[in-house]
């Protein structure tokens, strides 16, 4: 598991990078338990800028969004599983908006692009039901208050 800085942004804004690693180890072990512990996932943590491109690019949607995914193998398949990118600006914005910690906020969105590494999509209704209540079972292990719920305080000091 590696993390990856490619804005400054994210120094002051999220210390260290051991809740973005505990929160995709976290994802993994939930969802992928035959997965080695050590799976390759590369968090990269970059600008708006960046993810607006990689967004046009990949997505065809000109604007910088939250978090993006990039499976490397299919989901149970050998090898590196991908990369999960996350825009400073736009993950600040939220996390002031929903009155959380940046780095809790982030922690979810690592959670987040982990799932969709691992196969996991909210296309219908249906999907993403099953997806939010995974991911607030994860975050629930890294002691961070389900962020489908009205805000709440975290018990872990974020």
């Amino acid at each position: 598991m590696a993390v990856v800085r490619r804005s400054e942004r994210w120094r002051e804004a999220l210390g260290d990078d051991g809740p973005l690693r505990r929160a995709a180890e976290a994802a993994v072990a939930a969802a992928a338990p035959d997965l080695p512990a050590d799976c390759e996932i590369a968090v990269v943590l970059t600008s708006d800028d960046e993810v607006r491109g990689l967004n046009r690019d990949w997505r065809g949607r000109d604007r910088p969004t939250n978090v993006l995914s990039f499976p490397l193998v299919a989901p149970g398949a050998a090898g590196p599983l991908g990369d999960v990118v996350l825009a400073a600006e736009t993950v600040e914005r939220e996390a002031q908006t929903l009155g959380r910690p940046v780095a809790q906020h982030a922690a979810h969105l690592v959670v987040h692009g982990v799932l969709h590494l691992l196969g996991h999509d909210h296309a219908s209704d249906d999907e993403a039901a099953r997806m939010e209540a995974l991911e607030a079972r994860i975050l629930a292990t890294l002691g961070i208050a389900d962020p489908y719920d009205a805000p709440a305080e975290a018990t872990a000091p974020w």
